[in-house]
C-alpha cells in the first residue's frame, strides 16, 4: 500500500513538472505576477497607489513612458486576493494555448493583443475625455492587469475546441466579452473585445494544429 502510494506521489510530481516544462512562459509569468501581487499586499497604503498608478498603461503613462508602461502593466493586478484566481485560468487557458501552439506563437499573440487592446482602450478613453462625456482625471486611472492576454488565449483557444464544440465556446466568448460592449461599455470592456478579436484573427499560426480529440479521451476513460 506505502509502496503504490509513493509510486503514485512520484508519478504525480513527473505529470506536474511535465506541465510546467512545456508551458514555461505561462508558469514563469505567473510567478512573475505572484511577486508583485505580494509586493502589492505587502505595501504601504500610499506606496500601493503609487505603484498601481506608476506602472498602469494609462493615457498619462503612455506619453510618457510608452514602452516601459505597455511592458510593465502586464505583470501586475491590482488585487492581491484574485491572485488564485489567475493562477487557475491561468492553467486552463494560457498554458493549454502554449503547449498547443508553441511557447513563440503563444508569446506572440498574447503580446501583440496586449498592446493592440491597450493602445485602442486608451485612445477610445481619449477621445471620451475629449468630448468631455469622461473626465480628464481618467488620464491617470490604473489600468494594469492581465485580462487582455487571457482574453487573446481564450480567442486562439478557439481553434483547439472540436466540431460542434467550437461553436458552443465561440458563442460564450461572443456572450461574455459582447454583452459589456451593448450594456455601457467601459474602455477595459474595449480592450478585451478587441484582444478577443486579435486571438481568433491569429488563426493562421495554429493551422494545421490537430485540436482535442475528446472522442479518443472518451474511449480512454471508458476502458
Amino acid at each position: 500500500m506505502e509502496r503504490r502510494y509513493g509510486q503514485g506521489i512520484v508519478l504525480v510530481r513527473a505529470r506536474i513538472r511535465a506541465w510546467v516544462r512545456t508551458s514555461p512562459g505561462t508558469h514563469i509569468w505567473l510567478l512573475v505576477i505572484g511577486v508583485t501581487s505580494m509586493v502589492i499586499a505587502a505595501a504601504s497604503e500610499g506606496l500601493e497607489t503609487f505603484l498601481l498608478h506608476r506602472t498602469s498603461s494609462n493615457i498619462h503613462e503612455l506619453a510618457e513612458h510608452p514602452l516601459q508602461s505597455l511592458l510593465i502593466s502586464g505583470f501586475w493586478i491590482e488585487s492581491p486576493s484574485s491572485f488564485l484566481l489567475y493562477a487557475v485560468l491561468f492553467e486552463l487557458v494560457h498554458a493549454n494555448v502554449e503547449r498547443w501552439a508553441g511557447t513563440p506563437r503563444w508569446l506572440f499573440t498574447v503580446g501583440v493583443a496586449h498592446i493592440a487592446a491597450t493602445l485602442i482602450s486608451q485612445e477610445v478613453l481619449l477621445l471620451a475625455i475629449e468630448h468631455h462625456t469622461a473626465p480628464r482625471a481618467m488620464r491617470h486611472v490604473v489600468d494594469i492587469g492581465v485580462s487582455y492576454g487571457l482574453a487573446a488565449a481564450a480567442g486562439l483557444l478557439t481553434y483547439r475546441v472540436p466540431r460542434p464544440w467550437r461553436w458552443g465556446w465561440l458563442a460564450g466568448l461572443a456572450a461574455f466579452f459582447a454583452t459589456p460592449l451593448l450594456t455601457g461599455a467601459t474602455f477595459t470592456d474595449v480592450g478585451h473585445a478587441v484582444a478577443v478579436l486579435v486571438g481568433l484573427a491569429c488563426r493562421p499560426l495554429v493551422r494545421g494544429r490537430r485540436p482535442w480529440d475528446v472522442s479518443a479521451r472518451w474511449r480512454r476513460a471508458a476502458r
